[in-house]
This record gives structure tokens, sequence and C-alpha cells, in this order.
């Protein structure tokens, strides 16, 4: 597939560098430190995962530690959760995915963070799945769209914090 950017550098290029993976850049104008609090304070987390909807976090930010966000919006209730294998602060998250509407199809998920050295902050997103019509699914289940609205709301909340 290739990169996709629908004509506002804004939203984030998607790729799909292999048959099982789906790769995700964003550049976000905030240092590392604080779009690292952003991702992992479930206060903030709950002001634009959920795009603007009502979004109740759960976060226990450990290895092995559980994570679940439950997003209520017009169309019903969305599931997400997964459990954390490894945190490098600042720098590096690698966690399991699973959306209640592919349940039994989770992806293993590494976010980095690279700091630009100019107050940008580039986050880097892979996920793993299974087999190929298990990213496909995902692919087609709007997980595009829904990103780039939740990125959308996150660059909001940086410029708050910055």
């Amino acid at each position: 597939m290739a990169a996709r950017t629908a004509g506002s550098t804004t939203r984030a290029t998607v790729t799909t560098p292999t048959a099982r993976e789906v790769r995700v850049e964003r550049t976000f104008a905030a240092p590392r430190s604080t779009v690292w609090r952003a991702i992992t304070e479930p206060d903030l987390v709950a002001r634009w995962w959920g795009r603007g909807h009502q979004l109740d976090v759960e976060m226990d930010l450990r290895p092995g530690g559980h994570w679940r966000y439950v997003e209520h919006h017009d169309g019903g209730v969305d599931g997400f959760e997964g459990r954390y294998g490894e945190i490098t602060p600042r720098e590096r998250i690698v966690h399991t995915f699973e959306w209640d509407g592919m349940p039994a199809s989770p992806c293993r998920t590494t976010v980095t963070l690279d700091d630009l050295d100019d107050g940008r902050t580039r986050l880097v997103e892979t996920s793993l799945f299974y087999t190929k019509e298990e990213r496909d699914g995902m692919l087609r289940s709007g997980m595009e769209t829904g990103m780039n609205e939740s990125f959308a709301a996150l660059d909001r909340v940086l410029a708050g914090l910055v």
C-alpha cells in the first residue's frame, strides 16, 4: 500500500510494510516529554483518544499491566484493550491491542517517540497482526479515519500543554 497523507501534512502517513503490518507515522508540534504525558496520563488520553467522545480510561502503565478504553458515541460503544509488554519512558511502549469489534484478533503494537530536536516529536506506531486478513480487516474498519480524528484532538491537547 502506498503512503497516504490525504492532502494535509497534519494527517498520519499509513503504510503496510509487510503482509501483516500497519505502520503509522505522525509528527506533533510538541516536545517528546509532552507527547509522552499525553499518551500515558489517563486524564489526558481521555481528552483526545476518543475523538471528543466520552472515553473511559483504565491504564496500569507497567510491563504486564492492562489497559482498556471504552468510547461512547452516537452509534453506541466501542471497547479497546490490551496488555503492556515493554515501557521505556518518553521513548517506547509495546503493547497488545484488541478491538471489541474484532475479538480474538489482537495485534502487537510498538509506539516510538523520536525527538526531532526542534521542539517537535515524530510518533511511529507499528502494529503486527497474526494474519494479512486480520490486518486488512482492521484497515477496512475505519481505523485510519478514527486515528486521524484522534490525532487532530491530540494536537489540540498538546497545544494547551506546551
